[in-house]
């Protein structure tokens, strides 16, 4: 028996004597997610065997389906639900003042013991599954084979390796720069046959890149990101696109993206969110990753009140439109560290978004969207035995995320202190 000192929740483990070579794990909560919106049930429990899911519901139900636990644990005052997922992250990029300078200071092999690093650390934090939408050298696909073949503790890593940009565009640097038909479609099927998992472009400029194109400005046009989604799609890859532009955005949309990242409306003159785009957004089931800082509120000190509050709106209106949002962090940029989206969450509660509805952009919701809800980011039979444990009910705060008591991925559990 563990006992946590003093704080207001007990973890009791029991290694059951003669039962070693077994490979079941029985979890006994307060709470169990069951599903999407909020489904729960009260003195619930979930049973795992080696990488998967056995059961998950009622205790009643769940404990007499096990056989042979080597291990359980009981967790009166938890709640247990789906390892979480960051949907935008970078790996190679280390959330200093200038990720940039730091990248270029860094060899592929120490770079790729700083991933390392940082893939525990999300582990640890709750996120089991990260999408990387954007590296240097492919060095993600080197970082999943580790994680894959248990040399190295990580989340699941869903790529996309180099990302299309433009000459001299946003994240050149990462080696992606395209120009004309032939070298976009040569780049994406590239990434396609070296094992990426989504396909990124780069629709609009952005903030990381000095000298490059103002962050509203447009990259590629319709045709070029139709080209970048055929080609994609031909090989069973989603294409991502980053679009901080209205106009990118517009272009990215009319192309049939399958995510938008940012999704910040921006023009010249300030931002101009179009309503008739949001409906095509939503028509079309296009997914929108905010890419909400973990540090949101300190965004009117960088940006004012008045500009800050407009971005906020903006979100709370794709949100209140029906669009179908994803939670990503954009770990790595600046001041976006790889344990921050719990914190990140937080913001669609303070926009007025219900916990439950919250819960399932960074779990079911997300899943969806790259393309892995098959057997990611639900609590039922069959799926992956990726789960947390946190303190308390995210279903009335969703700061309880950030209380993580007990984590699982792929079966095995994580240290996480």
């Amino acid at each position: 028996m563990t006992d946590d000192g003093g704080r207001h929740h007990r973890q009791l483990l029991q290694l059951l004597p003669g039962k070693a070579e077994m490979s079941q794990t029985l979890i006994l909560a307060g709470r169990v997610l069951t599903g999407p919106r909020g489904q729960y049930v009260t003195d619930g429990a979930v049973l795992t065997e080696g990488t998967d899911i056995v059961a998950a519901g009622a205790r009643a139900e769940v404990e007499p389906l096990a056989h042979g636990v080597s291990r359980r644990y009981v967790l009166p005052d938890a709640t247990v639900l789906p390892g979480l997922i960051d949907a935008h992250v970078h790996l190679v990029f280390d959330a200093s003042k200038d990720p940039v300078a730091v990248l270029d200071a860094h060899s592929d092999t120490t770079l790729m013991a700083a991933m390392e690093e940082r893939a525990l650390q999300f582990l640890r934090s709750g996120v089991t599954t990260v999408r990387d939408l954007g590296d240097r050298g492919r060095l993600t696909l080197r970082l999943r084979e580790e994680i894959a073949a248990s040399r190295v503790r990580g989340p699941r890593i869903v790529a996309a390796t180099t990302p299309l940009t433009t000459k001299g565009g946003h994240c050149w640097f990462l080696g992606g720069e395209v120009e004309g038909e032939d070298e976009i479609r040569a780049l994406v099927r590239r990434n396609a046959e070296l094992g990426a998992d989504v396909i990124k472009v780069m629709a609009t400029g952005g903030g990381l890149t000095r000298g490059g194109p103002a962050t509203w400005q447009s990259q590629f046009d319709a045709p070029e990101i139709r080209l970048i989604v055929r080609e994609a799609h031909r090989a069973g890859l989603r294409v991502a696109a980053h679009g901080h532009g209205t106009a990118g955005i517009v272009a990215a949309v009319m192309a049939g993206v399958d995510t938008i990242e940012h999704c910040t409306w921006m023009t010249r003159k300030g931002l101009g969110l179009r309503e008739d785009v949001l409906d095509a957004i939503v028509d079309k089931g296009i997914r929108i990753c905010p890419t909400v800082s973990p540090n949101w509120r300190m965004l009117p000190m960088f940006f004012g009140a008045e500009r800050a509050k407009a971005l906020f709106d903006q979100v709370r209106t794709m949100a209140e439109h029906g669009a179908r949002l994803i939670a990503g962090t954009d770990a790595g940029v600046q001041r976006a560290g790889c344990d921050g989206l719990a914190q990140s969450l937080g913001f669609y509660q303070h926009l007025g978004i219900e916990p439950g509805r919250v819960i399932d952009m960074a779990t079911t919701e997300a899943a969806d969207a790259l393309g892995i809800a098959d057997h990611v980011g639900r609590l039922a039979a069959g799926y992956r035995a990726d789960l947390i444990a946190v303190h308390g009910d995210p279903l009335r705060d969703v700061e309880a995320l950030g209380d993580v008591r007990l984590i699982m991925a792929n079966g095995k559990m994580v240290d996480h202190e």
